[in-house]
This record gives C-alpha cells, structure tokens and sequence, in this order.
C-alpha cells in the first residue's frame, strides 16, 4: 500500500503524542523535560564519570613519586671512598722481599662548595610544583572534552527533534494532499511529491535518531559506558551569559610560572657547578719495614682552567628568558580570547533568544495561517511546504546557534578554571 493512504491514520497518532511536546521542546523546552521520568544525566556527573576512570591518572601519580623521589635524591651528599695503595711490595735487589712494601689505607671524601646540594634541593622541588600542575592541566583538558562532547551529544538531541517535528509535519501535509487527490481537487502527481517528501523526512528522522546515538556513545567512551542514558534538553535551551574569568592566575598560567621557577632553580644549579669541590683524603701507612705506622693527609683541588661552565649558565639563563617570554605571551593571548569568547557567547545567547521569542512563534503562526489556507483551497501544497521549512530552518538555526554558544562556553570555562573544583586530589597529596 503506498505511503500516502497510510498517512491520514499515523499523522493523527503522530501529532496526538508528539505535536505538543515537540513544539514544547523547541520553543519552551523546560515544559517538555519536565515530564522526563529517567533522571538525565548532568554535566557534573559525566565529568565525575571520566575523572574516574581516567587511564592516565596513574602514569600522572607515578610520574608526580618519580618528581619526589628526585627531590629525596638531590638532597644527599656524595659517597665518602676508601683506599688501599702498596708500595714496594715487590721489585728488584733491595725491593725483592715483602717486608720492604708499605701499605696506605685512606678515606676520601668530596666536599661541595658554591651551595650546589641547596641549588639541587630547591630545582628538584620546583619540578614537583610542574609536573603537579601538568596533571592538573591535563585533568582540566580532558573535563574540557567532556563538556564538548556533553554539548554535542545535546545538539545532536535537539536535532532529533527537529527531524521528528518535519517528519509529523510531513505525514500531516501528505494527509491532507491525499484527501484533495481523492476529491480530485490535485492532480496525482501531488500526492506521490507528498509521499517523496515524508520519504526524505523519514529517512532524515532515522538519520538524526543514529547521530543522537553516536553523540551519546561519544562522551560515554570518556568513562567506557554505554550510551544508555539520557540527557536534560533545557540545559541546552538554556543560553547563559558568558561566566567571567577569575582575576587570580589560572593553572595553565601556574603552571608556565611553575616551569619559569625550575629554570631559575636551574640557573643555580649551574652557577653552583662554577665552584670547584676540593677532595681531602686522611689515612694510615704501614711500613714493612720496622713495622711502624704514620699518619698521612692529602686533598685535590680541581683547577678551572678550561672547563668553567661558562655556556652551562648561559643555556640555563636563557631558558628562563624563554619562559618569561612565555609567560607574558600567554597572558595576551588568554585575555584576546577571553574577550573573543565573551563577545561571541553574548552575541549567541541573544540571537537565540530572539529566534525564540520572535522567528519561532511568527513562522508557527505562519504555517498555521497557510495550512488554513490550503484547507480552503486559497494556497498550493508548495505554500505549505514552504512555510513548513521555514519554521524547521528557524528552529535548527536556534538549535546551531546554541551549539556553537555552549562550545564556546565550554573553551572560556577551560581558561577560566571553572571547573577546577572537580579536578581530585592526587593520591600524594592526600598521604
């Protein structure tokens, strides 16, 4: 049996059960979800879900122990050695017996000088504040790629609507073609446009239901699960205005301050191996000869004659030119986007709202009026068809608009450290 002398019994099931709310759902959307039984699943939750089962927070923890167990190790001080030397234990004439040898047992230790144990100490501490703050900023990019992918799988929801809301309108608009066919008031040829056009609409509809799906099943990789929830539609339809960013540094800044301190520990560290270290050596010489034994000292004192470590501080000088320059950079390029964002997440939220509060109601209307039309053979099917895109292109161009506004919200919360409260404590931290 063709589609259009099935439509006139599902249009009437389709716009009794879907019409209200779907008309709810895009222009006062929190009316529609509040009669959603499933609890939905919320921002906070799905990040709580990812931080969870983050994969890398372990390689994150070790890699903060390895930070730590360098600082245990920067603070020891060099081995102490011990020496055994025998002289004239053998030889010739005179030289030939043993108890003509000496022997000399000493104890030798390096003594650094130029504070290179404190310079070592204070870089080996520094780098544990870095690789703290790289795992919170790493832990702030993956809630960042939760939020997006939480703002997609909701655009690809309220796109599953608007395919649902043109596939009713289409069965309703093939009903009444099939009724004017059958009185001959349209030529055949109308009908079967109705029925390519619910079609296309049907097969838009299954497309829109299967990208929802793959949305949904896209943030549930983030913890490994199963895209078996749902999601709460009015906090999509729900522009805000852009959260302003806090005045205090933020991690990313922290952390380049961070990275700036361990190249001024560095600087130290290699201004401190500038200083030679002396080496004093104290012993016992036994003497073969007689069996009688003395003490005897001694000590080394490298000559900086060549090798001054002059280019080793010139590098690490300017390593920590670079990262001021990297601090001051990222500043202006935090504060330009800062600005960029507020001014486009502004400029979203109030055409949005205004495609709401205007376009939407005027091309309802719009099709209402029509249809009246049509019913009373004043206008064409064309008309109608028109004026039913009309309302659906408003409808996914509100829908686009709050897409873009809630990813944008989504990079500005990631320079604003928004949702840095969510971040756990790593489990050094909390022994």
């Amino acid at each position: 049996m063709p589609i259009f002398h099935r439509s006139r019994a599902f249009a009437r099931l389709a716009l009794a059960s879907h019409s209200a709310a779907l008309v709810l759902a895009l222009v006062a959307p929190g009316a529609a979800q509040a009669q959603a039984k499933p609890a939905p699943l919320t921002l906070s939750e799905a990040i709580g879900r990812a931080s969870a089962a983050d994969p890398a927070a372990a390689a994150a923890e070790a890699r903060l122990e390895a930070a730590r167990a360098d600082l245990r190790q920067a603070g020891i001080r060099p081995n102490p050695s011990i020496g055994l030397e025998l002289e004239n234990f053998a030889g010739s004439g005179a030289y030939s017996l043993l108890d003509r040898s000496e022997a000399t047992a000493s104890y030798q230790q390096t003594f650094e000088r130029g504070g290179k144990r404190a310079a070592r100490t204070d870089a080996a501490a520094a780098e544990i504040e870095a690789v703290r703050l790289r795992q919170a900023v790493r832990r702030l990019d993956l809630i960042k790629a939760v939020q997006v992918a939480y703002a997609e799988a909701l655009a690809a929801q309220a796109d599953l609507l608007i395919a649902e809301a043109r596939l009713i309108a289409a069965h309703r608009s093939q009903a009444d073609i099939s009724r004017r066919v059958r009185s001959a008031r349209d030529p055949l040829f109308a009908g079967t446009r109705a029925e390519t056009l619910t079609a296309q609409a049907d097969i838009a509809r299954d497309q829109a239901r299967q990208a929802a799906i793959d949305a949904r099943a896209e943030l549930a990789r983030h913890w490994g699960g199963a895209p078996d929830f749902t999601l709460d539609l009015e906090t999509f339809f729900k522009a805000s205005e852009a959260q302003t960013a806090p005045a205090q540094e933020t991690t990313d800044l922290a952390l380049l301050v961070a990275v700036r301190d361990v190249t001024e520990a560095r600087v130290r560290v290699e201004r401190a191996r500038q200083v030679a270290d002396p080496t004093l050596k104290a012993g016992l010489r036994y003497f073969g000869d007689g069996s009688e034994v003395a003490f005897v000292v001694g000590g080394t004192f490298p000559l900086q004659r060549y090798d001054t470590n002059k280019a080793g501080v010139e590098r690490a000088l300017a390593e920590r030119n670079a990262a001021e320059a990297d601090i001051a950079a990222a500043r202006l390029a935090r504060e330009r986007e800062i600005t960029r964002l507020t001014a486009r997440i502004v400029a979203s939220a109030l055409e949005s709202e205004r495609i709401r509060a205007e376009v939407i109601p005027a091309a309802i209307r719009t099709v209402e009026l029509v249809r009246d039309g049509f019913n009373r053979g004043g206008f064409q099917y064309f008309d109608v068809t028109e004026a039913e895109r009309a309302l659906a292109d408003a409808r996914a161009r509100r829908v686009s608009v709050l897409r873009q506004h809630h990813l944008d919200q989504a990079a500005l919360d990631r320079l604003s450290d928004r949702h840095a409260g969510l971040i756990p404590t790593p489990v050094a931290e909390r022994r």
